[in-house]
């Protein structure tokens, strides 16, 4: 046998010695790691099963209550939307928030409604696409039950240039601004769905007879 030969041998020996060592002390470790990483990634894949779980009896009672309120089953609906907000998993409580206001604003308490938009708009453990829809819905009730400064207050931010929700605020600032008697607003935030190439048919046609309302009464664009 040559050295080399000789000195591989021995080389190796002493690798597999080592490894035998580190095995004896810290096999243990790698042991414990490994089932971590089992346990773990059976719990988190239980987790997902239990969410998806909750998510579908959540959408299956939203559904439900919805129905309900279709069939004219007013109580029912608001006892399984209530219960839906306490219980519901998800995006579902607030669901069944804004539902529960939609169906005061159905029973024609205004007042009622608008607070309970309100408790959306102003909780900030719920999601901004939510809340910006019930400052919304808010508004809109408001342009029927509060004057115009405040429902300008509530609506004009919304109807910035990009807004999702623009069309409909200046529908209803142009509203509460006609009601109010403050027709150069009026005019204003109609021409703006007008010259706004994204507006609605049904928005774009319901501001058209608005501005030819007010062209009847001689309000014209100042400037």
């Amino acid at each position: 046998m040559s050295d080399d030969s000789f000195i591989r041998e021995v080389d190796e020996e002493l690798r597999q010695d080592r490894m035998k060592g580190l095995w004896d002390r810290y096999g243990w470790l790698l042991i414990a790691a490994a089932v971590l990483v089992v346990v773990a990634t059976a719990a988190w894949r239980g987790w997902q099963y239990y969410s998806e779980r909750r998510a579908a009896a959540a959408g299956d009672a939203f559904i439900n209550a919805v129905e309900l309120a279709g069939k004219g089953q007013h109580d029912e609906a608001v006892a399984a939307l209530e219960k839906l907000e306490k219980n519901g998993h998800g995006a579902y409580p607030t669901l069944a928030r804004l539902r529960l206001a939609g169906e005061l604003e159905g029973a024609g308490k205004k007042a009622e409604a608008l607070a309970a938009y309100d408790a959306v708009a102003d909780d900030d453990s719920v999601d901004e696409a939510f809340r910006s829809l019930a400052r919304l819905r808010a508004g809109l009730i408001a342009v029927d039950i509060e004057p115009y400064d405040k429902v300008k207050a509530r609506l004009e931010p919304l109807a910035a240039a990009g807004g999702y929700y623009r069309h409909l605020a200046r529908e209803g600032l142009g509203l509460a601004a006609w009601k109010a008697g403050a027709n150069e607003d009026a005019l204003k935030w109609f021409q703006e769905i007008a010259d706004d190439a994204d507006s609605s048919p049904g928005v774009r046609s319901r501001a058209a007879l608005m501005l030819n309302l007010l062209a009847g009464k001689g309000v014209k664009q100042s400037g």
